[in-house]
This record gives structure tokens, sequence and C-alpha cells, in this order.
């Protein structure tokens, strides 16, 4: 992709999107903050007239994100990511940003092994300014919660905070993990 075409691509997109691979976002600043206003120097490169990035509220009071796929682990790397994503835009710190990505992979381990074969995983992502909540789910003939005692939730509580099984209609079972985000400054 050439400079121009990403610049394009870039001013395309809407206010708040996240900034592509590959195109950096400086250190200390939010890749959701509105880009302050540009300068053309005489060449007619782009400089910057303030800061590179200013702040701006994070609305995502309502947030809701689903992704469904099919219930087969060669597929856990888009869950990964989405995760890690979605968690960035809530600045959430890296570890935990990682925490929330491996408890998404061992929560969705805990269910494909009950998941109906062919049928499909759904994610669903509920976005609050202080928390991120995710919700995994896949039907199944004979829905049976995860045991608590096992070491395998032992571990995905440790790392997504607050976490809960679930059978719900239609056979579906749940696995529900829920993160707060770290208070400003606490990091």
């Amino acid at each position: 992709m050439t400079e121009e075409t990403t610049a394009s691509a870039m001013a395309a997109m809407p206010s708040g999107s996240p900034v592509p691979a590959g195109n950096a976002v400086p250190a200390g600043s939010s890749p959701l903050a509105d880009p302050a206003p540009a300068a053309t120097s005489a060449a007619g490169a782009s400089t910057a007239a303030g800061p590179l990035m200013t702040a701006r509220p994070l609305d995502v009071a309502a947030d809701q994100v689903t992704v469904r796929m099919p219930a087969d682990g060669a597929y856990l790397s888009v869950l990964r990511t989405a995760t890690a994503g979605l968690a960035a835009r809530l600045d959430f710190t890296l570890d935990d940003i990682e925490d929330m990505r491996i408890a998404v992979d061992e929560a969705c381990a805990m269910l494909l092994s009950q998941a109906i074969p062919g049928s499909n995983l759904e994610c669903n992502f509920a976005l609050s300014p202080d928390d991120m909540t995710i919700t995994v789910s896949v039907p199944c003939l004979n829905p049976r919660p995860p045991s608590g005692e096992t070491f395998a939730w032992t571990v995905l509580s440790a790392l997504a905070g607050t976490v809960e099984a679930q059978v719900g209609p239609g056979d579906r079972l749940a696995i529900v993990m829920r993160k707060g985000r770290p208070n400003p400054g606490s990091v």
C-alpha cells in the first residue's frame, strides 16, 4: 500500500476507528483520539500543527460486538485478535489485554469439546467505559457447565476476573467473563 493510499484509507475511516496495522500511534496517545489539525509545509509534506493526538471522550456505554464463527479451534485466532482490539479500545493495560486473550482461548477450549459438530461458536462483547463482558457460547446436545473446581477454571478466573458458566435456552452452553478496566493513574 502506498503512502497516498494509506492516507486516503485513513481519511475515509470514521473517527474513533482503530488504526490499521503498520500505522504506529505515538507512545502515550490513544489510537481513538482525533488527530490534531495538520499543516502543509512548502514542500507539500504534512506536519502536525500541535500535539499529534488530542484526547476525546470515549463513549462506549452501549457498544455490543458479536462474532459468530464455526465452532472449530482453527478459528480461535480471529477471536483472540478481536478480544485484544476491543480491550485496547477500552485502554486496558498490555498485561490485561494478554490475560483476556488467553482467557477467551481457554473458555473456548472448554466449550468446543461439547459443541455440536458443524455448529457455530458465538462471542458477544459488551463494552462499557469501566469494563468488558465477554460471553462465549455454543449449542450442545447435552450441555454440562464446566466444574468450578478444576485447574482450568481457576486459571480462567485468575485471568478474566469474574467468570460464570450458564446453560441457556436452546441448550446453549455459555461462559461469561467480566474484566474491569484499571483506574486511570493506577498503572
